[in-house]
């Protein structure tokens, strides 16, 4: 009798992998044996938040530790990411010798394959949670550095554009993602983690990424092995009846992320927040405070925190349901950090983006957002580094009243719709990672 395939997941400690990971886990378990391998701190969250009727009962979820002893270790993200580099692996090791062992004469326990986060023996995929643009650039780290455009430790050399393909658009010296601005330490830890992952890109059969093919066709051309397939906190609902009594296309939702990596850019004081250490100035958090007074729009505004000024124009929560919300026909543009879950969520919906990145891919994807694809536009600081009210206020009313933009959008929404449907490119795709999986 033919053993059951049975596939370990094991998402990057973070959000944004996690998520589109748990999501993926979902599409075959009905087909295949899934366990979900987390650290134990997220796996605390991933508990919490999973409701009994969502899907979860299907996947089994174990947690390992990740050599860290405080919460507080773990804001600190090169501690959290070395530690992870040095435990992990032996963790997953002893598991799956574990199974292993319990598995004789037991056909269900048999692991067969593994998906990792971006790369770590058995049969395996790499789990990419970015673009395949993303995954692109990073994959050509080493002609970069043979080619004296960044150095060992990932630091651009040169301020200028880096062609690498003649089919793809080139990237900008401020688009690498593994940048940090703030914390050359913690950039020199992306940057590690992300030479791990081309060593380990040979063991992998293939790279799921979290995208549709039309979307990124060139990447997807140059990038062998990619198959593109197209929350951790309690959601608050009420802003969906918040959002029913107002009219098509009138509501500015404003991503809370956004807001951290604008203000991070000013560097005049610390707040801890949800984990991350943010950075705050008072003139520029009023100053994006006022642009939404001015604008007058209703807007979503999901944060925890309260501005009495603007309460009335709209509605502030601790907790969005971001897909629900970005589906809505009330919603008119999305202020988001450019994170690539955000930024793919947008798309799909046809909503118009307006970036304020700050680190990682988020550059990049807000390069790809406003350049390549024309579905948004970015907000900049003037010479002291402050965006002002009146550059919110002008890219939002741009975006708004841009019909470009709206039809690029558009066409963006029906692409992405097409991938997941019948013979569409993603659904394909999906089934092809089962196929390969039971092979």
């Amino acid at each position: 009798m033919a053993k059951l395939k049975h596939v370990l997941c094991i998402p990057f400690p973070a959000q944004g992998h996690v998520t589109p990971l748990l999501k993926l886990s979902h599409c075959v378990a009905n087909a295949i044996k899934v366990t979900v391998v987390n650290t134990e701190s997220v796996h605390a969250q991933v508990m919490a938040a999973n409701q009994p009727d969502d899907g979860s009962n299907r996947i089994n979820f174990v947690a390992f530790p990740d050599g860290l002893e405080t919460d507080e270790e773990r804001k600190d993200w090169a501690k959290l990411l070395e530690s992870i580099l040095r435990v992990m692996p032996g963790h997953l090791q002893k598991f799956i010798e574990k199974v292993k062992r319990q598995s004789k004469g037991n056909e269900d326990e048999h692991i067969s394959f593994v998906t990792l986060p971006k790369g770590w023996v058995l049969k395996r995929a790499g789990f990419w949670a970015a673009s395949v643009s993303a995954l692109a650039l990073t994959l050509h780290i080493p002609k970069l550095i043979e080619g004296g455009v960044i150095d060992n430790e990932g630091i651009a050399l040169k301020n200028d554009v880096i062609p690498i393909s003649k089919d793809l658009p080139s990237y900008k010296s401020d688009d690498l993602t593994w940048s940090f601005p703030e914390d050359l330490a913690v950039q020199k830890v992306f940057f590690k983690w992300m030479l791990a992952i081309i060593h380990n890109s040979t063991h992998s059969t293939s790279y799921l990424c979290n995208s549709f093919h039309e979307l990124e066709a060139l990447a997807c051309k140059i990038t062998p092995g990619v198959l593109p397939r197209g929350s951790l906190w309690n959601e608050d609902s009420t802003c969906s009846n918040w959002l029913d009594q107002h009219p098509p296309q009138s509501v500015i939702y404003v991503l809370k992320k956004s807001f951290q990596n604008i203000l991070k850019m000013t560097k005049r004081f610390y707040e801890s927040t949800f984990g991350s250490t943010t950075i705050f100035s008072p003139e520029q958090f009023y100053e994006l405070a006022h642009s939404l007074e001015q604008i007058g729009q209703p807007f979503l505004w999901f944060h925890g925190t309260f501005l009495q000024r603007v309460k009335n124009h709209g509605k502030v929560v601790q907790w969005a349901p971001k897909e629900e919300v970005l589906a809505h026909p009330s919603v008119a543009c999305f202020f988001t950090h450019c994170g690539w879950n955000s930024t793919l969520e947008g798309l799909s919906n046809g909503v118009p983006l307006i970036c304020g990145p700050y680190f990682a891919d988020q550059r990049l994807n807000r390069s790809f957002i406003c350049d390549v694809w024309r579905v948004g536009l970015g907000v900049d600081g003037d010479e002291n580094g402050v965006i002002t009210r009146h550059e919110v206020r002008t890219k939002i009313l741009a975006v708004l009243g841009s019909d470009e933009i709206k039809t690029n959008c558009q066409r963006m929404k029906e692409m992405a719709r097409k991938s997941v449907s019948e013979g569409g490119s993603s659904l394909k795709n999906l089934e092809s990672f089962i196929d390969l999986i039971k092979a």
